[in-house]
């Protein structure tokens, strides 16, 4: 059921292990791939994002600028409601955009997609962390130009885009005037048929609040109608030319505008830069926003454009450090090439995310509006937390931030404690589909999940103790009110009415997943309490006063997992999906048309939820995330009984299967559904790349590399490896960080190589042997295992 859709040629399309080019444009191709292309050359560094449009705005298909939790709120409209749905929901804003530098050259615009165009070159620098573009073209008049500029989303100070833009007349005299420009647009039109679709808004969002002009410099003001979040942006410009210019600013309510005027002469260029402030906030006015975003000016242009662009690239040589990965044999280059890509969205999208979480798609689109889903901290997470502990800290203690919001929304469900919400921004509920939405309850495991990941490879057990045990002891306390002992005894509990991974089988009992990972979580829950109450006693006793916690508890978390109801089947020797799921009907995938996938998209959930069919991995992702408590034979047969069944109509799936038949030996589907969570973007497997980057699925990639072909698992803190390279690779070379100690696994087909970079020395295991690296011996190898 997977489907591969064509990728743009080659020839205009290079192969480079470090970047991501356009080297040529052809008419015909620009208006094909125009959307595909504003997102692979997205920036972003996870408070600010902007879509890779062209300086001059056209053509364009979705332009856009992110701020991460900027947001609006917007009634959610039910047909029929019920207690408990969510009434109002969360949608990312598109805030003005600043990145347009239009262009006209003796009063005629430059249009790319109309200009006489002789050389093309537009390149996304994974290790500068730029975007440059190199354009020259002929007018009417035979005037020849070279336009070159470069744009950076700063990871160093995170409110701020920084331009630089030169042209150059190759011969002779013209007239040039570039017209930069900072606008509020009107909410575009959005698919309403496509459930995945941002939802639109109708009239203004943004109401004016000021402006402010000052020489070059611009700053416009906002706030939101019903959010209350007060937004500044504005734009500073420093032009650099002997040719005779001036210039001047203006500004309205919804635009700013810059005009510099020059008399090009041959030769001679024309420099501009460029520079973007955004700032928001809930508390501060406009006049204080504005005063903030000129502060961002004031740095960046005492700073200069040169500074700027050598802190990026010092940042992101510091991420290549610690996350790389290398591959060889078998494409080499065009491997590296998504692989990097793919690595460098999880920066842009996690770097600098303080105070926010991660969106479904990053910065790099509206869709699913922004919100943050359980995809942060079992797909995207895990990166995190194994090559920037300090990002992976930021990204729980936001989790942590919406407790009080998890809180209420348990009491308008009415067990006690906290559930988190399915999809949001501001920590309520904004899913409208409760079969789909809050009826996932296993995001409360997935977050504690994440949780325990986080404390055993870092060590920050000052964590788990000052915000990690209030969200294990609120969330516990959920599950136990939520399920109940079937017949009263006490050695069946169970839990109804949920649904799983799987949104293809709703609300049913006992899903496996759920009940399996709820067991965990009370289990860590009942020990994290108990171990901090003997290691800080005064850090206790806060904890049991702020949340009422009662001594019985923990034995009461203790006796749920021990008596949780985890349904097999005898007969076929699998774990069934949930109570009712071996009963139904087999979908007739046979009969079923190859463009009615998504499957969602052309049939009745209804008809969905009364069948073997399923949307992506649900008990198989169990046996990848609780690894340990299954045998290699319970893993097979329950791999060759679900993955039949499996669409992959969601891009979290592929990954996950990836690592399961990665480990009971099925190395050629471990690799073919590596490359297709590998190239879910760049190949546009699902036909919406063009709306943004899948960030869950590209955190998946690099799960079934480092878990998948470099065998790692790591249940109770361990790390262990037993590495399974595809027959074709030669070599695979990733970094880690445990517990302060940076190191490196290289991969070949008959050895492993373990060096330590950094830190006092770690303990690991290869295939069952225990493996020491220290300062004194940082460097050891040893044999792989044989592979069927």
């Amino acid at each position: 059921m997977l489907r591969k859709r064509l990728i743009p040629p080659p020839d205009l399309f290079p192969v480079r292990p470090w970047s991501i080019e356009v080297t040529a444009v052809r008419r015909e191709l620009i208006s094909a791939y125009v959307g595909q292309a504003e997102t692979a050359f997205a920036l972003a560094n996870g408070y600010l994002g902007v879509r890779g449009t062209h300086e001059e705005g056209r053509p364009s298909f979705e332009p856009g600028t992110f701020l991460n939790g900027f947001f609006e709120h917007r009634p959610i409209v039910y047909g029929e409601s019920a207690y408990g749905f969510p009434r109002v929901g969360q949608s990312i804003l598109n805030c003005p955009t600043g990145t347009l530098m239009r262009l006209y050259v003796d009063d005629e615009p430059f249009d790319l997609s109309q200009a006489e165009v002789l050389s093309f070159h537009r390149k996304l620098d994974f290790r500068s962390g730029m975007l440059r573009r190199d354009v020259t073209w002929e007018t009417p008049l035979g005037s020849r130009l070279r336009l070159r500029s470069a744009r950076l989303v700063s990871f160093h100070q995170r409110q701020l885009i920084a331009i630089d833009y030169e042209l150059v007349l190759q011969h002779g005299e013209a007239d040039i005037r570039i017209v930069s420009e900072l606008i509020n647009r009107r909410p575009l039109p959005v698919d309403t048929a496509d459930p995945r679709m941002a939802q639109g808004f109708v009239g203004r969002v943004l109401e004016p609040l000021g402006t402010t002009v000052d020489g070059g410099r611009a700053i416009l003001s906002f706030r939101t109608l019903s959010s209350g979040l007060t937004l500044g942006c504005g734009m500073d410009h420093v032009p650099e030319t002997a040719c005779h210019h001036d210039a001047g600013t203006t500004a309205e309510d919804d635009r700013a505008t810059y005009v510099l005027k020059a008399r090009a002469v041959g030769g001679e260029p024309i420099r501009l830069r460029k520079y973007l402030g955004y700032h928001y906030g809930a508390e501060a006015g406009a006049e204080e926003m504005r005063s903030r975003v000129a502060w961002t000016l004031d740095r960046a242009v005492e700073d200069g454009f040169p500074a700027i662009a050598d802190r990026q690239r010092t940042f992101v040589e510091g991420f290549w450090e610690r996350a790389d990965v290398e591959v060889e044999g078998e494409t080499t280059s065009e491997k590296q090439q998504i692989i990097r890509w793919n690595l460098f969205q999880l920066l842009q999208a996690t770097a600098r995310a303080e105070g926010h979480g991660v969106g479904a798609r990053g910065l790099t689109g509206q869709t699913y509006e922004g919100h943050y889903f359980w995809d942060t901290e079992i797909y995207v997470l895990p990166f995190v937390i194994y090559t920037d502990p300090r990002a992976a800290r930021q990204l729980l203690k936001h989790r942590y931030d919406m407790l009080d919001k998890a809180r209420a929304r348990a009491r308008e469900l009415h067990p006690p404690g906290a559930t988190f919400p399915w999809r949001t921004l501001d920590g309520s509920e904004a899913s409208a589909y409760y079969a789909a939405g809050t009826a996932q309850y296993h995001i409360n495991a997935d977050i504690m999940y994440a949780l325990r990941k986080y404390v055993e490879i870092t060590g920050d057990r000052d964590f788990l103790h000052d915000y990690g045990a209030e969200m294990l002891v609120e969330t516990a306390r959920f599950w136990v009110d939520l399920g109940s002992y079937r017949d009263g005894t006490p050695t069946r509990f169970c839990i109804n009415g949920v649904t799983g991974p799987d949104e293809y089988t709703a609300v049913v009992n006992n899903n496996y997943f759920t009940n399996i990972m709820a067991q965990e979580h009370l289990r860590f829950a009942a020990r994290a309490v108990g171990e901090l109450e003997q290691e800080n006693p005064q850090k206790f006793a806060r904890l049991a006063e702020k949340t009422a916690l009662d001594p019985s508890e923990r034995e009461a978390w203790t006796r749920a997992a021990d008596a949780m109801y985890l349904p097999y089947d005898e007969g076929r020797g699998i774990h069934p999906q949930d109570d009712s799921f071996l009963d139904k009907q087999v979908w007739d995938f046979e009969a079923t048309p190859a463009d009615h996938y998504p499957l969602l998209l052309h049939y009745h959930p209804l008809n969905l939820y009364r069948h073997q069919v399923i949307k992506q991995a649900d008990t198989l992702l169990a046996m990848v995330l609780l690894s340990e408590r299954f045998t290699l034979e319970e893993k097979k047969r329950s791999f060759d009984y679900y993955d039949p069944l499996t669409t992959h109509d969601s891009s979290l799936s592929v990954c996950i299967q990836s690592i399961l038949a990665n480990e009971i030996g099925y190395a050629e589907k471990a690799r073919e559904y590596f490359n297709f969570a590998a190239a879910m973007d760049l190949a546009d497997v699902g036909g919406n790349m063009k709306h943004g980057a899948h960030i869950a699925s590209i955190g998946g990639t690099w799960l079934a590399l480092v878990y998948g072909f470099g065998g790692l698992r790591d249940g109770s803190g361990v790390v262990r490896f037993k590495p399974r390279l595809p027959p074709a690779w030669s070599r695979l070379r990733f970094r880690l960080t445990v517990r302060g100690n940076r190191f490196v696994v290289d991969i070949r087909p008959e050895r492993t190589t373990y060096e330590l970079k950094s830190g006092p020395g770690l303990a690991l295991e290869h295939e069952g042997e225990e493996v020491i690296l220290t300062p004194d011996q940082p460097s050891v190898e040893r044999g792989n295992a044989a592979q069927a």
